[in-house]
């Protein structure tokens, strides 16, 4: 890449200036000489991505005009094809076509991961291709478990990635998530009533027999 640190994808002149005057340029400068962020996905960020239900990506069209879109699916959807490279299938939906007729004009993209029940996000900013007619990438993203037939492969090439501070996240949990711990709950809930019926049971005995 052409920038000198890799964060410079996100701290343009602009963004830097902003940062001088308001205090926070001093420290981003120490993290940019340390190394800055991260441009190929690590073994973390590959565990990471394999318990993600869902994630947005963001595109923008030729005019600057930003697109955000929801993606969603089994956690593990979002593919690492290798440590540069994500991939996910996409499937008939509302035929819109927005991020994809972006993409044709303007291949940059950004996507955005969140783990809330661990208060964690994850920002990757990067390019995008579609793919469409490759049996072997779709035979590499899709879920035999989906019906659903994949129309095309949405390709992520990583340029820099970076995670973010907890700070205002709240805590959400999906159904997958928090449905181990109600089923336990409502074992011990049936377990409960169950002794307390046997109890109930007992006291009318004894209040019959005195």
């Amino acid at each position: 890449m052409s920038n000198k640190f890799t964060s410079d994808i996100a701290f343009t002149p602009a963004v830097k200036a902003a940062q001088q005057q308001r205090g926070s340029r001093d420290a981003y400068a120490r993290q940019e000489e340390r190394g800055g962020w991260p441009e190929t996905i690590t073994a973390d960020l590959v565990d990471f991505i394999s318990h993600r239900e869902s994630f947005y990506i963001g595109t923008a069209n030729a005019e600057g005009h930003p697109y955000i879109q929801h993606r969603g699916g089994r956690a593990g959807f979002l593919k690492v094809l290798d440590d540069r490279t994500l991939a996910f299938a996409d499937f008939v939906g509302n035929a819109q076509y927005i991020s994809l007729g972006n993409l044709a004009e303007n291949n940059r993209a950004f996507l955005f991961l969140m783990d809330y029940p661990n208060r964690r996000r994850i920002k990757i900013w990067g390019t995008a291709e579609i793919v469409e007619g490759n049996e072997d990438l779709v035979q590499r993203v899709r879920d035999l478990d989906y019906p659903g037939s994949v129309e095309r492969v949405f390709v992520f090439h990583v340029t820099a990635w970076n995670a973010n501070c907890p700070q205002h996240i709240q805590p959400g949990y999906t159904e997958s998530e928090i449905g181990p711990h109600v089923e336990s709950l409502s074992e011990r809930i049936a377990e409960l009533e169950t002794e307390n019926r046997t109890l109930k049971q007992k006291l009318r005995t004894l209040s019959n027999n005195q």
